[in-house]
């Protein structure tokens, strides 16, 4: 049996009175995307948090290659956190840096990295994302779908083992939400890391997506391929995604 890369064992999460998480089982597999479908509000966001260790379960288990995370040392939780990166819903950019600066900041923060080691690694990734002609400019100078690329430039530029994408397709139009999936598809084919997704385009996000989950009432109320979506005779399931197209 094939352990998950990271797994939600009975996670629950409560704000003051409100109970995000009731009891959340997910199961995320290395080298896959998984998306997170879902209405608004019902904690995709939070559960995405908790992968990061922004946040931690009231109660449960959240496990990293099977292992509990509160188990683990210092030591390993620190270098899985070095190799995980965070797309955040608004691109997260620093307006007073030029793009080239915002994709050198997560090395720069790491004083191992020789200058001139980072200049190769960011206009690398500059150049796999075409971005040539753009390192000097502010994010304020680009387009949305621009920006975007710059987001998921710095995110990469770590050489990561898990992407994390909130809403990575946020106020764009229909064709530069595409561009934005099909370069999430290439770029994770490409380099092989696990990613995680939380997402409102159905179905689009479907045809890159290896696995489906879907959050609501608090709970993983289905999780499978995208053919067995499509196939879930689950009423909560099929009302959303007949919702999200209609």
């Amino acid at each position: 049996m094939v352990v998950p890369f990271i797994q939600f064992v009975d996670v629950k999460k409560r704000f003051k009175t409100q109970e995000v998480l009731k009891g959340v089982h997910l199961s995320i597999h290395r080298g896959e995307i998984t998306t997170i479908i879902g209405k608004s509000g019902t904690g995709k966001s939070v559960l995405l948090k908790h992968i990061i260790g922004l946040m931690h379960p009231d109660s449960g288990h959240i496990l990293i290659n099977g292992e509990p995370v509160h188990l683990l040392s210092r030591e390993k939780i620190k270098a899985f956190q070095k190799k995980l990166s965070y797309m955040f819903q608004d691109n997260a950019l620093f307006d007073s840096m030029t793009i080239y600066e915002n994709i050198a900041l997560p090395l720069a923060e790491n004083r191992d990295y020789p200058r001139n080691r980072i200049r190769e690694k960011v206009m690398n990734q500059i150049t796999e994302l075409g971005l040539l002609g753009s390192e000097e400019k502010f994010p304020a100078q680009l387009s949305g779908g621009m920006r975007k690329r710059a987001a998921l430039a710095r995110a990469l530029v770590i050489d990561p083992e898990v992407v994390l994408f909130d809403e990575p397709t946020t106020g764009l139009d229909p064709i530069r939400k595409k561009n934005v999936h099909t370069m999430i598809k290439e770029h994770q084919k490409k380099f092989e890391f696990t990613a995680v997704i939380v997402s409102h385009d159905i179905p689009d996000i479907f045809n890159i997506s290896q696995r489906i989950a879907m959050l609501d009432e608090g709970l993983i109320q289905f999780e499978g391929s995208k053919q067995e979506v499509l196939d879930s005779h689950s009423t909560i399931v099929n009302a959303f995604i007949r919702g999200e197209e209609a």
